[in-house]
């Protein structure tokens, strides 16, 4: 095949890589990127240059040339202190932008992402379908948990029981204590929220090789699914295999089914979308959603159960529940292998199957995430997780109306919030302030802390942490308050009706009287690149995209 690279090889290209070390004959070869969103500022980021450096050396023995570059690496605990978290979801359309302009101004043949926190597997599936040129993912893997008495502590426990003890409620353990020891090693949150998620939706898409998710960060395992990829990438650059060939209907359907059957974070609905609209397809995951409503959950790690992280990688992880799913999902559709999923999946033998249970003997019915739409919204999200009757699923009850998180975390500390109201914090959504930051989770563990989780409804324009999972709570609001929704006009006393059964969300309005009513217009204030977000930002049915729709 033609290099795109050997079509760009100018004079003033060759001095410049010549001079990097490149001789004559690696002139001639692919020239491929190394993604590298190393980072000393999280955790989550903190190994990878030491996996670069092996990705590079396999490159180069498999017959490539290898240019590691870098990207912006956003972490919510720690680059969400400012601004109320709104540099989180942000983050992740500057990783796709990075790319671009990099490896595709480069005009290189090919790249390998290495992936971690929860907005660099989107950035880079995001930047893969956009560029449209060989790509494989390697997945960052997931921090070590730590343990306190035996008993094994991570970060979950750390958060909930900071915000928790504010409200009177008793960790299980010293919070100080907790945050000395949740966290053993680099790598991502150990649970199945937006991280891991994210990376079992990667496999599920067929963009990491099989088996690769999840996975023990910095592992042996790790390390040497590095080293496989990279030799991959260099085949998939002569074999001239592209992200477009890989990221069809059908494989984003077996993305959608397996966060399902994982009871995965909520945030896997926008960012899906994101890529398919990145990779010019008409594809519409709310519809695809609705229509895989039926798939079980068949296995329950933290928050959503009590099976941790590590035993569900040892069960097969990701692999194993594309095998159960198989008879369910779509196994024809071509992978990062250059095989099909049939393929990938023939002769593979689940090694955990009390952990990862069979479509005929689901851990809950689905779905473990709906879409609800009605008067109050286009398109809400619900998280439901294990539907065993411990979490209500219909609701009704007079609205509680708050304008930001911090006066909704000071009524239920002062009493103001009270069991059967359904607690609306808007202004959290992609153009009313903090673009989808994390402070909306805050009231829902402070909901809980107080004690009202169950016996009230949470409803925000906001975004949720993979890691919530708490009460009947309905997020990502769509349209949003900021652009004239019913979000920004409900009233304090407006009967709201949540019915998970009917997937509808209403307001007990007349819908004359609510077009009528002003909405409050309020603002988080922004500059600098959060003020372009939020003038350039489109509305979540696109899944949060900054691109031009019409190119």
């Amino acid at each position: 095949m033609t290099l795109r690279s050997l079509g760009a090889n100018t004079p003033g290209r060759r001095a410049n890589w010549r001079a990097l070390g490149l001789s004559p004959e690696d002139m001639q070869k692919p020239k491929i990127a190394i993604v590298n969103s190393s980072s000393e500022l999280a955790i989550c980021y903190a190994h990878l240059d030491s996996i670069a450096k092996m990705v590079k050396e396999e490159i180069r023995k498999a017959g490539g040339v290898a240019f590691e570059v870098r990207t912006a690496a956003p972490s919510d605990f720690i680059t969400g202190a400012a601004r109320q978290g709104s540099y989180i979801l942000a983050g992740r359309d500057i990783i796709a932008n990075d790319i671009e302009v990099q490896v595709e101004a480069a005009l290189l043949d090919g790249m390998i992402c290495l992936t971690s926190c929860d907005k660099t597997p989107p950035g880079h599936l995001m930047a893969a379908a956009r560029l449209n040129i060989p790509t494989i993912l390697v997945i960052g893997g997931y921090q070590q948990a730590g343990e306190i008495d035996g008993k094994p502590v991570d970060v979950e426990d750390v958060w909930s029981g900071a915000v928790g003890e504010r409200f009177g409620a008793k960790p299980k353990f010293p919070v100080a204590a907790m945050a000395e020891n949740a966290i053993m090693g680099p790598g991502v949150c150990a649970g199945m929220a937006t991280a891991n998620t994210m990376h079992c939706v990667v496999e599920a898409l067929g963009m990491c090789l099989p088996g690769h998710a999840p996975v023990r960060g910095n592992s042996p395992k790790m390390q040497q699914n590095a080293r496989d990829a990279a030799r991959r990438i260099v085949e998939m650059v002569n074999e001239d295999l592209k992200p477009r060939t890989i990221l069809t209907e059908g494989a984003f359907r077996n993305a959608v089914a397996t966060v399902l059957a994982v009871s995965g974070s909520i945030n896997a609905i926008k960012h899906l979308q994101a890529v398919a609209i990145e990779a010019q397809t008409d594809i519409d995951i709310f519809r695809i959603w609705d229509e895989m409503g039926d798939v079980p959950v068949l296995s329950a790690v933290r928050p959503s159960g009590e099976v941790r992280i590590e035993q569900f990688e040892d069960a097969g992880g990701a692999r194993a529940v594309l095998k159960r799913l198989a008879s369910r999902i779509d196994t024809s559709v071509m992978t990062c292998t250059g095989k099909t999923l049939a393929e990938n999946l023939a002769g593979y033998d689940i090694p955990g199957p009390d952990v990862i249970h069979a479509l005929d003997d689901p851990i809950s019915i689905g779905p473990s995430i709906a879409i609800l739409r009605g008067s109050f919204a286009q398109t809400a999200v619900v998280r439901l997780g294990i539907r065993d009757g411990s979490r209500p699923e219909e609701f009704s009850g007079p609205a509680r109306v708050f304008e930001t998180v911090t006066d909704c975390m000071k009524a239920i500390e002062e009493g103001g919030v009270h069991a059967g109201h359904v607690v609306v914090c808007r202004n959290q959504g992609l153009k009313g302030g903090p673009a989808m930051g994390g402070g909306a989770s805050q009231v829902l563990f402070a909901l809980d802390a107080a004690g009202l989780a169950k016996t009230t409804a949470f409803v925000t324009d906001g975004q949720l942490s993979g890691l919530c999972l708490k009460g009947l709570t309905v997020a990502e609001v769509s349209p949003e308050a900021a652009t004239g929704g019913p979000i920004g006009k409900v009233r304090d006393g407006d009967q709201i009706s949540i019915s998970v059964e009917r997937r509808s969300i209403d307001i007990d309005v007349a819908p004359e009287e609510l077009a009528a009513r002003p909405a409050p217009g309020f603002v988080v204030p922004a500059e600098g690149y959060l003020k372009s977000f939020r003038q350039d930002v489109h509305d979540m049915s696109t899944g949060g995209v900054l691109l031009p729709l019409d190119r």
